[in-house]
């Protein structure tokens, strides 16, 4: 597993009223989240990222308010197309 390491100021935990530990958990959902709604990645690959199973990342999902489903309506034309 590769690590990844970021430098933050002090006082953003503060701020945010986290602690590193959740804020790393924070920022790995919103990152999963983003890249899923864009479509760069599976469901599967971000709730890996999240560090979540998929039913955890759907539920993190509807907590969040993001879509669970992720529709490109250019394939979905397409395939109806195909039909």
């Amino acid at each position: 597993m590769q690590k990844v390491t970021l430098e933050l100021p002090e006082d953003v935990f503060s701020a945010l009223r986290r602690s590193p530990e959740e804020f790393a958990r924070e920022l790995r959902l919103a990152a999963a989240i983003h890249w899923y709604e864009r479509g760069e990645i599976s469901q599967e690959k971000a709730a890996r990222i999240a560090d979540l199973d998929r039913t955890d990342f759907l539920l993190a999902l509807a907590s969040e308010k993001a879509n669970a489903f992720v529709v490109d309506f250019d394939d979905l034309k397409r395939e109806i197309d195909r039909g």
